[in-house]
């Protein structure tokens, strides 16, 4: 791992787990070993380190789901793997970046928005995709659009996150997410 691969990591992590007001420079030079100045070099500013933080979790969330969706499995099948995203990130201490961002967005640099922004579109079309497939194949039920279904999903699973981190009741969760896929499914 290069020294910008080790300082987006090391950043990414104390997002996860402090949020973006929640650690500062120094904090990410002490773990990777480098100096202030050496960060500075590769992001001149904290918003620049933001803006490159969102990007690269983006395209690692975005990778996650093209591994779904070319995967085979079934559209119940895909939303499972789906919300298990979300657990494994609570299981390591973390919550999903992009969502400790969100609690943050009007302390966040004006150009992190735009990024955010796109990170929550991206997974609500993503989803909204899945759930038209799945109403489609006869395995999922619901009124209305999928994209305003998708929304309500994906906003019960940041919520979810942010009540288990808040709570550390990892069983609520997932009773949570099971109201959440059992909802979509069809009956009998």
């Amino acid at each position: 791992m290069d020294t910008k691969e080790h300082i987006l990591s090391s950043a990414q992590r104390l997002v996860q787990q402090r949020g973006f007001n929640g650690f500062s420079y120094a904090d990410v030079a002490d773990e990777v070993g480098i100096r202030k100045a050496s960060l500075h070099h590769h992001f001149a500013s904290k918003a620049d380190l933001g803006v490159a933080l969102v990007e690269s979790y983006a395209a690692q969330f975005d990778q996650a789901l093209a591994d779904i969706e070319h995967s085979g499995k079934t559209a119940v099948e895909k939303l499972k793997a789906y919300v298990a995203i979300y657990r494994a990130t609570l299981g390591s201490d973390r919550i999903c970046m992009c969502g400790m961002l969100a609690t943050e967005a009007l302390t966040l640099d004006a150009g992190m928005l735009p990024k955010l922004n796109r990170f929550f579109a991206r997974n609500t079309e993503w989803l909204a995709q899945l759930l038209a497939e799945g109403r489609s194949q006869g395995a999922f039920v619901f009124d209305g659009a999928a994209a305003d279904q998708a929304r309500a999903a994906l906003s019960m699973l940041q919520g979810a996150s942010l009540v288990c981190r808040s709570s550390a009741d990892m069983d609520a969760f997932d009773r949570t997410t099971e109201i959440l896929v059992n909802g979509f499914m069809r009956k009998g």
